[in-house]
């Protein structure tokens, strides 16, 4: 591809950085670009459609299934595509426009001093919104309130050849499986949607489709595939006024399961039952506390983790978002009286109030995964090729005590090392496998493939929030069928005919 346009640099040294993202992948790629609008995305679109250049989308790289991470040609970055317009209210619910390489953290800088909520919560505070729309982004507050999807009201997007969609949420939908747009140039685009469905629980795995769709949802999770998000329109909400959190730690794994599901507003024996819904309802298992307690005597990062009781088992935090902090502090003592029933006790209780108080209580949430990193990097000195294996899985709610007693019984019978953490409540739970050589990291991941069958068998999901990206693919094909990845093969011919978005996110290039 000719280097004419002055939007396109040469990939040298100084720009190797972007060939990675936090997957650890790093990929290749002759040039790169740096939008600060939508004319400079589809002029790059444009030229690189003409050849059959391939592009990468990137925003901030903090994905974790490399779907930023360049198969050659051109990375588009839009890290400098930034702003962040007025905030439209109307009654109890607002609208921000924002460009895609504006921060999460930027947006919440400025809404949350004027009252306003966005409530997706992914654990990177500094990934983009045009990343957070292309994985459909959730997180921790996902129980209550949903993925990024919920909150996303208009997108204008470019297509590979240059050309603009602008659709807003209500405006237009399929016919059953069909459906049409036009784009602002008055061409229009005909095609059908996949025959599959996306199951209806915590998902991130391939493109949304139902019939009869609102068609601004196909767009978001299409991680980069069938063109670039340059513009949206985010629904706010108001903070609420009171944000409380417990953390519960039970004597056994089986108790804290039953106290998931009491908390999600289940009926469960003789435990009483919970009539407020939480924010959220986090999981962290016997092993991610060992991990914890070790990582607090050995790294001073972890000086500010409380000291666990060496008695404890295993931990839930539960959180309440409400109007007043007595309805905040009614849901909270009906999840200590539940616990109660279940072998806790006061004692066995962290109760947070205040966003002082909440802080100490957060960073014990992130610390799991952030002890986890530290240990694989003691461990690549001696083995490099080794890795960590982290699961991404959703199951139905019935699935969920079966789901967890697969991940252990298998792990422990292979004698791996491994941590279990994260979104319980949605029954996603994060297993990583903390591999001691390559022979265990293989092993590893034989487990991941046979879990993502039997996930797949129990109606689950391969991927609830980090989506497919590059290295999930073939998990994407277990989920779904051969014929299933070929629809959507299709699906993405139709916007991007020479295939040149984000080659290999979703299915192989």
């Amino acid at each position: 591809m000719a280097t004419t346009s002055n939007l396109l640099m040469a990939l040298t040294s100084d720009y190797e950085e972007y060939l990675r993202d936090e997957s650890r992948s790093v990929g290749t790629a002759e040039f790169i670009s740096f939008p600060t609008c939508e004319e400079e995305v589809s002029e790059v679109l444009r030229e690189a459609n003409k050849s059959a250049t391939r592009v990468t989308v990137q925003g901030a790289r903090t994905g974790i299934v490399a779907g930023a991470v360049p198969h050659g040609g051109i990375i588009l970055n839009l890290s400098r595509m930034k702003s962040l317009g007025n905030i439209e209210t109307c009654e109890d619910q607002a609208r921000i426009t924002t460009l895609p390489g504006t921060l999460l953290s930027e947006v919440r800088e400025k809404i949350e001093p004027l009252g306003w909520f966005f409530p997706p919560d992914p654990t990177e505070t500094s990934a983009s919104i045009g990343g957070m729309i292309a994985a459909n982004a959730s997180g921790a507050l996902t129980f209550r309130y949903g993925p990024t999807r919920n909150w996303i009201n208009r997108l204008r997007i470019v297509l590979a050849d240059g050309d603009v969609l602008c659709i807003e949420r209500g405006a237009k939908y399929a016919q059953g499986r069909s459906f049409e747009l036009t784009t602002e140039s008055g061409r229009t685009l005909r095609g059908s949607l996949p025959s599959y469905n996306q199951p209806n629980l915590k998902c991130a795995a391939g493109y949304f489709v139902r019939e009869n769709m609102d068609l601004i949802d196909l767009f978001i999770g299409m991680e980069g595939t069938l063109g670039v998000v340059t513009e949206a329109d985010l629904l706010l909400i108001p903070m609420p006024q009171a944000r409380q959190g417990l953390t519960i730690f039970l004597p056994s794994e089986e108790a804290a399961l039953r106290l998931v599901r009491v908390a999600r507003g289940e009926n469960v024996g003789d435990v009483p039952r919970i009539e407020s819904k939480p924010a959220a309802i986090e999981f962290f298992s016997k092993e991610a506390l060992d991990l914890l307690r070790s990582a607090k005597s050995k790294y001073p990062a972890f000086e500010n983790i409380p000291s666990l009781n060496p008695t404890w088992d295993t931990a839930i935090y539960v959180e309440y978002h409400a109007e007043t902090g007595e309805q905040a502090e009614e849901g909270i003592m009906q999840v200590m009286e539940a616990a109660a029933a279940l072998g806790a006790s006061e004692d066995d209780t962290w109760y947070a109030t205040t966003p002082r108080e909440m802080e100490p209580i957060k960073a014990f949430r992130h610390a799991v995964p952030e002890a986890v990193n530290l240990l694989i990097d003691e461990r690549r000195r001696s083995s490099p090729g080794i890795t960590k294996l982290g699961t991404d899985m959703s199951v139905p709610d019935d699935c969920l005590e079966a789901v967890v007693a697969m991940y252990r019984n298998s792990l422990v019978s292979h004698h791996l090392e491994f941590v279990m953490f994260g979104h319980i409540g949605n029954n996603h739970v994060h297993v990583n496998i903390i591999p001691r050589s390559l022979e265990e990291y293989e092993l590893g991941r034989s487990l991941y493939l046979e879990w993502a069958k039997e996930v797949g068998r129990m109606g689950g999901s391969v991927s609830a929030e980090h989506g497919i990206g590059k290295l999930k693919v073939q998990l994407l094909e277990l989920m779904y069928g051969t014929a299933a990845v070929e629809e959507m093969r299709a699906l993405k011919r139709l916007f991007d005919p020479k295939m040149i978005l984000s080659p290999g996110n979703l299915f192989p290039c």
